[in-house]
């Protein structure tokens, strides 16, 4: 008879019991499947939440352009929309459905931007509503 061998050193008793040859693995496997979903979903959640962000930025700038244009001195409601509608134009597709509403009165400008952001999920549209006033200039 062979007397058992001590464990190895620096190991305790334990390393190696327990686990049949082939399933060493099987554990990061199935951790792998449930944690990946939701490190794609937080993922994909960021992004949506950065492209949200990106659109409402994108109104804003819009927005005070288009105020800008029309309190300027000589300003008009025709320079708002041509002005917000020129940036727009060069910022791209950070919004789409773009609508720009404006209006002058004695004393201040107001422009108004809506639209739709971008999305990461299909079929799900983030309305952006920003607004921007400026008072009116007068030459004194």
């Amino acid at each position: 008879m062979s007397t058992p061998r001590p464990p190895h050193r620096g190991y305790p008793t334990w390393v190696g019991r327990g686990t049949a040859r082939g399933e060493h693995g099987a554990v990061g496997s199935v951790q792998l499947v449930v944690v990946m979903p939701l490190l794609m979903g937080f993922f994909l959640a960021g992004m949506q939440a950065a492209l949200y962000y990106y659109g409402r930025t994108a109104a804003i700038s819009i927005a005070q352009t288009g105020a800008t244009a029309a309190a300027a001195d000589g300003g008009s409601v025709a320079h708002c929309r041509q002005a917000a509608a020129e940036l727009q134009a060069r910022i791209g597709d950070a919004l789409t459905d773009v609508t720009i509403t404006c209006q002058r009165s004695g004393t201040k400008a107001t422009s108004t931007v809506t639209g739709l952001t971008l999305s990461v999920f299909p079929g799900w549209r983030s309305e952006v509503v920003q607004q921007a006033e400026a008072p009116v200039e007068e030459v004194t």
